[in-house]
């Protein structure tokens, strides 16, 4: 029976939509709304250019948000990070603090922090 079923899936997967087509697009996210949040909850750890140099100091440091090793992270890897918080690091979750737009709208402001010659727009990777 359970044969039956997942092959009954896979013909109706293969003989339906792509891939592409099944991707449900993110909302446009707010620039302007997650700077307003980094300035105000993320700044005082990775500082105001999000390198990582806030007043306030960690051991292990602070993830500098500018750099290669956190822009080219994925979104989602990103947003769990903020989201569920990073063991063993200072990094702790926000997940009762912000709901899941505002983590998503300063990521998209995080993004914004790469280098310009990364394009100024982080790694691309959705």
């Amino acid at each position: 029976m359970r044969v039956v079923l997942v092959g009954a899936v896979l013909l109706a997967l293969a003989g339906g939509a792509s891939l592409k087509e099944l991707n449900v697009s993110q909302p446009e996210r707010d620039v302007l709304s997650g700077r307003v949040i980094f300035s105000t909850i993320c700044l005082r750890c990775h500082g105001i250019d999000g390198k990582g140099d806030g007043p306030m100091k960690f051991t292990p440091p602070v993830a500098d948000l500018t750099s290669p090793a956190v822009q080219g992270k994925l979104d989602a890897r990103l947003f769990k990070s903020v989201h569920d918080g990073k063991k063993n690091t200072a990094m702790g979750a926000w997940r009762e603090a912000l709901t899941d737009d505002e983590i998503w709208d300063v990521l998209a402001y995080v993004r914004t922090l790469a280098p310009e010659a990364a394009g100024g727009m982080g790694s691309g990777l959705r």
